[in-house]
């Protein structure tokens, strides 16, 4: 049991997409516990299913990760937290939502704030955490290639098979919540990942004031890099590239935004390899030497989960391992901020 005089861990985690949901999944038992608090704070910029549809006919932010977020969060087996993943069936305009989904563009209307109405969504799935949206603005993804060509939209760029140059919002420099920056000031660990790169992760990067709260603040700062690279976004793409794409998009700060950067070592079966290079993705090299270059530091452990399903082998983080890093860095960056503080 935890010791109750000794004050959570405050851990903020900024991404979207699944590789934030499994880490705050495996977070969500040490909360429970009292040993951690934990702020998300997610991308917005999806544009596609049932998040895309809901943002263009009601005008809201897309709540798809949002609601990952929340039910990776909320108790395990409640019946709430399936509810909000259920997707209806059938052929007519509610094919492919999430009650979730709906639910939350619903509370926004009532409330007239996303933010005010993931707040009291997470109050009614009993979340183990705090989760914000990264911008309450209505922003949009663009990209360009290497190749000069721009690309609008998430689900276009993902779909992409040319290499990305930069990733950028539309409208630029949107505002933060001031809630997250304070989140940001006050952490013991700060983490980016694992997701993919330019469309989950670097989209944080790219709200005003974000890169420079997590620079400034005392907390120690990790890069979670991902397991296999994605086929156009990151393809050839090693560890050191994924950590570059990271520092060049927060522009110039005065402190690192990275201190550690996480990498499995775990080896990864034959055949799911196999499946993945059939898709043209691949293990991301872990090119150790480069990353310290960069004044990196490295941790590296097993952080491999593996799924079988029938014909096919997926390759996945286990929530448990990225949460006892997550853990581990917190301690850390606790002792660092005490030190710093004396």
């Amino acid at each position: 049991m935890p010791d109750r005089n000794i004050a959570p861990l405050r851990i903020v985690a900024l991404g979207g997409g699944n590789g934030l949901s499994t880490l705050l999944r495996g977070l969500k038992r040490y909360a429970r516990l009292g040993v951690v608090e934990i702020t998300a704070i997610v991308t917005v910029s999806d544009d596609g299913g049932s998040s895309g549809r809901l943002r263009r006919e009601f005008e809201v932010l897309p709540p798809g990760d949002i609601r990952n977020c929340m039910v990776a969060l909320s108790e395990d087996e409640a019946l709430l937290s399936q509810l909000f993943q259920y997707r209806f069936p059938g052929a007519g305009s509610l094919k492919g939502h999430s009650f979730g989904n709906l639910f939350l563009t619903a509370m926004t209307h009532l409330t007239g704030d996303f933010a005010q109405a993931v707040k009291l969504s997470s109050e009614v799935l009993a979340v183990a955490g705090r989760i914000y949206p990264a911008t309450g603005s209505n922003v949009m993804l663009e990209a360009t290639l290497q190749d000069g060509r721009k690309v609008r939209g998430e689900t276009r760029i993902s779909r992409s098979t040319a290499p990305i140059q930069k990733i950028e919002l539309r409208p630029r420099a949107p505002k933060p919540l001031p809630e997250a920056l304070h989140a940001i000031a006050h952490a013991d660990l700060i983490t980016l990942g694992p997701g993919s790169l330019f469309t989950s992760v670097i989209p944080n990067l790219l709200v005003d004031g974000i890169p420079q709260a997590i620079a400034a603040s005392p907390a120690l700062k990790a890069y979670f890099t991902n397991l296999m690279t994605q086929p156009g976004e990151t393809t050839g793409f090693r560890a050191s590239d994924h950590l570059t794409a990271l520092l060049r998009h927060a522009g110039r700060l005065k402190r690192p935004l990275i201190d550690v950067c996480v990498l499995n070592t775990r080896p990864y079966s034959r055949r799911a390899l196999e499946e993945y290079r059939a898709h043209a993705a691949q293990p991301v090299e872990p090119d150790v030497p480069a990353i310290h270059a960069a004044g990196v530091r490295v941790l590296a452990t097993d952080l491999l989960r593996l799924h079988s399903r029938r014909a096919e082998q997926k390759i996945r983080h286990d929530p448990g391992a990225l949460a006892a890093v997550a853990i581990e860095l917190a301690e850390e960056g606790r002792q660092r901020s005490h030190r710093i503080a004396s």
